[in-house]
């Protein structure tokens, strides 16, 4: 069996979705392993240490997709290279169904079954393969890292001979993996952090953290059976900001990593919520790909709001790719081994088992993904 490996060409992307080391462990299993030319330089791995992994490296990127009998890569396939994959392969990377319905309708057209690895269910059974949970893990860390960079003050308490500095505030919004990473690391550097979730249940991380926990009563909020937050009313979206003001305008640093699944990610910073903030304050805006947390945040820019730095850069993970890249290699590697058919040598699609049947998109020709189903068609394009 055949598995190819693009580079991304997704313009800024360092990462890589296959490290020589997992190479080797495909080709242990029996697989014929070919990468493109240069995947991963940007992550600091030559071309000669994957083919010392015994992979084949490839110039030619139409070939290498067009004879693949699994392809393995980190972002969405662009359009146009859907009509290279061989009709009944296995296409498997983050696609971003939900908002790029038409491309997975050519997908389904091209006859491609194609795995989804934002839809890779949250159960234990499938933990090594939840690549949502690996990047947003060093989402979480650089995410601090840029907010400690940007801001008018230091992180820690320092006891000088000229006196104390007092540690800066942070103030975290979303609890989830992205967050709780933020938590941690801010509390590494000597921030006093607080932390806001809709969920109750995340409280005790929270506290285990060394964070203090911001309550507000919503009434009835909670999560989904996958762990993502459930989508509030407007009248909880409001008590919620008008709670939250306050905390905005105490804290030098403000991180937000609130997002629901499937849908545009909610306004949690408003404008005249930044209007309260101190000059030289910090709001890190880590949903920005999802369309944002913050009132006024740019995706891909660093602006300014009456002396309030407001980040909005993406693909945070890919700002550390060598540990991107091994983590979400990892992803797919056991992905592939947990499918693997020793005795044949070979990817098998199980449609009914639990972890396919949740991140299968497309297959047979057809959208088979029950949740995207449920979702309706793709809309037309002008």
């Amino acid at each position: 069996m055949k598995i190819s490996v693009p580079k991304e060409v997704y313009p800024g992307e360092t990462r890589a979705p296959m490290t020589p080391e997992n190479v080797a462990r495909l080709v242990k299993l029996g697989a014929q392993v070919e990468v493109e030319a240069g995947l991963g330089l940007g992550s600091g791995r030559p071309d000669a240490d994957y083919t010392a992994a015994g992979a084949t490296v490839v110039q030619d990127r139409k070939a290498l997709l067009n004879s693949a009998d699994l392809v393995l890569r980190l972002r969405k396939p662009p359009a146009e290279e859907i009509e290279w994959l061989k009709p009944g392969c296995v296409h498997i990377s983050f696609l971003d169904p939900f908002n790029e319905k038409a491309l997975v309708q050519k997908l389904a057209g091209r006859n491609v079954s194609a795995v989804s690895m934002e839809l890779v269910p949250r159960i234990t059974r499938a933990q090594k393969m939840d690549a949502l949970s690996s990047q947003a893990n060093l989402a979480g860390y650089v995410a601090v890292i840029l907010a400690a960079h940007y801001p008018n003050k230091i992180f820690p308490m320092m006891t000088t001979a000229a006196g104390t500095i007092l540690p800066a505030r942070v103030f975290v919004l979303g609890a989830g993996v992205a967050g709780l990473q933020a938590i941690a690391t801010a509390k590494r550097l000597g921030a006093k952090v607080t932390a806001y979730d809709t969920r109750p249940v995340v409280e005790e991380q929270v506290r285990s953290l060394g964070a203090q926990f911001l309550k507000i009563d919503l009434g009835e909020t909670g999560q989904t059976k996958d762990g993502y937050a459930k989508a509030l009313t407007d009248g909880q979206i409001q008590k919620q900001r008008e709670a939250m003001k306050k905390t905005c305008a105490e804290s030098d640093v403000v991180i937000t990593a609130a997002q629901v699944f499937g849908r545009k990610a909610p306004i949690l910073v408003t404008a005249d919520m930044l209007a309260v903030m101190k000059p030289g304050s910090v709001v890190v805006d880590l949903a920005i790909e999802g369309g944002g947390n913050v009132e006024g945040a740019v995706f891909g820019q660093v602006v300014d709001k009456s002396g309030v730095k407001i980040v909005g850069l993406g693909n945070l993970a890919g700002r550390v790719p060598a540990p991107a890249s091994q983590v979400y290699s990892t992803n797919l590697t056991s992905l592939v081994e947990e499918f693997w058919d020793k005795e044949n040598k070979r990817f098998v699609l199980k449609p009914e088992d639990e972890i396919i049947k949740g991140c299968l998109v497309t297959h047979g020709g057809k959208i088979v993904n029950e949740k995207l189903v449920a979702a309706g068609p793709a809309r037309p394009t002008a």
